[in-house]
């Protein structure tokens, strides 16, 4: 993988990680849990989903896939957290 697949790849697990954070799936950098911010994931969410939309057409194969599985895997837990609140 290039440089540039190197770093696009680690931006975008950045922001499913942010997402990950914010449903309180995984503790924050400081090692705290904290309460779902479902407003603060959808955030980090539709930012992954701008960027595929803005860069289809010039990522390679395994960029395209893996932030099409990103997208799937956050959108997936967003709503499994979202039914969690309302129950």
């Amino acid at each position: 993988m290039s440089a540039r697949g190197s770093d696009f790849s680690t931006f975008v697990l950045s922001l499913a990680s942010a997402v990950m954070v914010h449903l309180g799936r995984v503790p924050d950098p400081t090692g705290q849990g904290g309460a779902a911010n479902l407003e603060l994931a959808r955030h980090s969410i539709d930012l992954l989903a701008m960027l595929e939309e803005k860069t289809r057409g010039n990522l390679t194969a395994e960029e395209a896939q893996l932030l099409t599985r990103l997208l799937h895997d956050t959108r997936m837990a967003w709503v499994e957290e979202q039914r969690r609140a309302a129950s």
